[in-house]
């Protein structure tokens, strides 16, 4: 969606967006906001939030730390009402399978999947109770379905959280509430262009990337507005790359 304009398929709904504070989190939020949603994001990091509030006013903010199964648990009932869920929030680290230590696993797979899995539940459970439809977005990655070198605890995480995605399409779908993944390869957010700057590194990935580009926080911007829409209304369980055919390369 390359305009502003409010969406009917927004309209009057709930939108809660995790790790909203910055980067492809905080662009989705703005967007949905623009469309006509009334959002709420989560974040853990307070300057985060106030600059997202400074940005969007009519955006509301939570401050949590989503590895806190009980305290998220709690903040998400809190909330009331739920339409539409993007779990975005994730960590990745660079440490060799030989030398990852059991913080780092439990880190990474807290925050990437075990908390996606959290707040889905109490999203869902509440969508039930009240017999209202609903759609949930997963921001996954490419990482889910190919490896990448001294990513053992990212790629294991994104692995299941496609597969979350898949389990709770086939149990939610019969009550009107569709999961969906979205799975990036490289964007370009802040951190992403200050970590692919190097052309050696950069060249090195977009040979693999069959359109010749690295992806852009709008590119899953508008995956993600696509797939919480009525436009995708028979869509469900679908694992979607966005990744410039990065997925079928051969390279």
């Amino acid at each position: 969606m390359a305009d502003n304009t409010v969406d009917p398929s927004f309209q009057g709904k709930v939108a809660l967006v995790t790790g909203a504070g910055k980067g492809i989190g905080r662009a989705i939020a703005v967007k949905l906001a623009e469309l006509g949603a009334k959002v709420i994001g989560i974040s853990r990091t307070q300057e985060d939030l106030d600059k997202l509030r400074e940005q969007v006013p009519s955006i509301e903010t939570r401050l949590v730390d989503i590895s806190d199964w009980d305290k998220t648990r709690q903040v998400v009932k809190d909330l009331g009402p739920i339409d539409m869920l993007v779990n975005n929030a994730g960590i990745t680290n660079w440490t060799g399978f030989l030398d990852v230590t059991k913080e780092e696993l439990d880190s990474l797979h807290d925050i990437n999947f075990k908390a996606a899995f959290n707040i889905s539940q109490v999203v869902a459970q509440g969508m039930t109770a009240r017999g209202t439809s609903g759609a949930m977005v997963n921001i996954s990655s490419v990482a889910g379905q190919r490896v990448v070198p001294n990513h053992t605890c990212y790629c294991t995480a994104k692995a299941a959280l496609d597969m979350l995605t898949m389990t709770l399409a086939f149990e939610l779908g019969p009550k009107k509430i569709r999961v969906n993944s979205v799975n990036p390869t490289i964007v370009l957010t802040e951190l992403g262009k200050i970590g692919w700057s190097d052309p050696v590194k950069k060249a090195g990935a977009l040979a693999k990337i069959p359109i010749g580009r690295l992806g852009e926080e709008e590119d899953i911007v508008n995956a993600t507005v696509f797939l919480l829409s009525d436009k995708s209304s028979m869509i469900n369980g679908a694992i979607l790359p966005v990744d410039g055919g990065m997925i079928v390369s051969c390279v």
